[in-house]
């Protein structure tokens, strides 16, 4: 029996957004805690990079694995069912400082994050308005990254020594269950579903695809190498955290204007313009000699860089049936995974040093803007077509 789901009533959004939100304060307190944790509890600094590639590497995994779990659950008990996986994984590294087990906990949690980011994207996107998608994927993002930016300012009151800081993380998750544990109503229903196979990517809109491959090809490096990069500026001395908040800022605030336009205009034209707004952020970090200049390109750079996915993923579910859209937002995540994995090493095998990190982004910036605008010029909206019998 195949299966899809039934839209949510408006009135329930507050169960997935205030889950999420929840979550992004979470996982943006936990990004900063672990590598600023590792010397107290007796581990080599050398292991926050493993670390961070053990979490894309279960993001990856978890992108290919998740319809059949929202299939089977329901959207609301999967993501009480990823949740409590998350949870689960900081208990235990709470609980033991071993360098294997937070390697295999962070694997874990990646996957678990991915389940996460498909039940909530898909869950919002089922609605056939294809304005009320561009609404509800700007409130989806400005969730996510508002509370992720909380997260990281909480660092500094909470500190990293001891066992609070695991504590907060873990109990942030369990506030992130209360929603869909206590509201029982209002989760999509789960009647016909289109399952969706890895070789559907290439009946995907090309410049959606796209969108989402460049955009972790962006935010893996701005997340990974960026801070580091600005800790090289002389004139920032010391205010490289301050500079990060503001990358989020941009990309928070660009949300509601990105859902506005996506919902009038050509998704592959404003693919196009928002990477060349990203070209020009960069032209001005390049050129910036003063920390308001500086400040002023990284408000322009995460407006542009943070605004890719919810475009790219809009227009890959532009026109189509509720049934794709569980598959739909599973593809696109993998994009987006597999962009994320490759974007920081591609960054640092390209230029050689992180003081190049503008050129290798520039690079990606505007190569990504020539593509986008020969596509819009071409007047290709293409959407998922229907696949010969037997493919899916």
């Amino acid at each position: 029996m195949q299966h899809a789901a039934v839209p949510v009533p408006r009135d329930r959004l507050i169960v997935p957004v205030l889950g999420l939100f929840l979550f992004a304060i979470a996982a943006g307190f936990l990004m900063s805690l672990l590598p600023l944790s590792l010397s107290g509890r007796g581990l080599s600094a050398e292991l926050a990079a493993w670390l961070a590639s053990a979490f894309y590497a279960g993001l990856l995994l978890g992108a290919m694995r998740i319809e059949p779990v929202v299939r089977v659950l329901g959207h609301r008990r999967a993501l009480v069912a990823f949740l409590s996986l998350l949870a689960m994984t900081v208990v235990a590294m709470s609980l033991w400082s071993s360098a294997a087990l937070w390697l295999g906990a962070r694997l874990v949690a990646g996957a678990a994050t991915a389940g996460i980011f498909v039940v909530v994207e898909s869950w919002l996107l089922l609605v056939d308005d294809e304005r009320q998608r561009a609404r509800r994927l700007a409130l989806y993002m400005t969730a996510l990254y508002g509370g992720n930016a909380l997260g990281q300012i909480l660092i500094t009151p909470v500190g990293v020594a001891g066992s609070l800081p695991f504590a907060l993380v873990g109990l942030l998750l369990v506030l992130a269950l209360l929603p869909p544990l206590l509201v029982r109503r209002g989760a999509p229903r789960l009647q016909v579903h289109h399952r969706l196979g890895l070789r559907a990517v290439k009946r995907l809109s090309r410049p959606a695809v796209l969108g989402c491959w460049v955009s972790g090809l962006l935010l893996g490096p701005l997340y990974g190498l960026l801070p580091l990069y600005l800790i090289q500026r002389p004139e920032l001395a010391g205010q490289s955290g301050p500079m990060m908040a503001l990358l989020i800022v941009g990309g928070m605030g660009v949300q509601p204007i990105a859902g506005a336009l996506s919902a009038r205009y050509s998704r592959t034209l404003l693919l196009a313009l928002f990477n060349l707004m990203g070209m020009l952020g960069i032209l001005v970090l390049l050129l910036a000699e003063s920390v308001v200049g500086i400040g002023m390109a990284l408000v322009l750079v995460g407006a542009a860089a943070f605004a890719l996915y919810p475009v790219a993923i809009a227009q890959a579910c532009q026109g189509q049936a509720n049934s794709r859209i569980v598959s739909i937002t599973e593809l696109m995540l993998l994009c987006y995974s597999l962009g994320s994995v490759v974007g920081p090493l591609l960054a640092q095998w390209s230029t050689g040093s992180l003081t190049q990190l503008p050129l290798y982004l520039g690079i990606v910036f505007s190569a990504t803007s020539i593509y986008m605008l020969v596509q819009a010029a071409a007047g290709t909206e293409s959407a998922v077509m229907e696949p010969p019998a037997g493919l899916d």
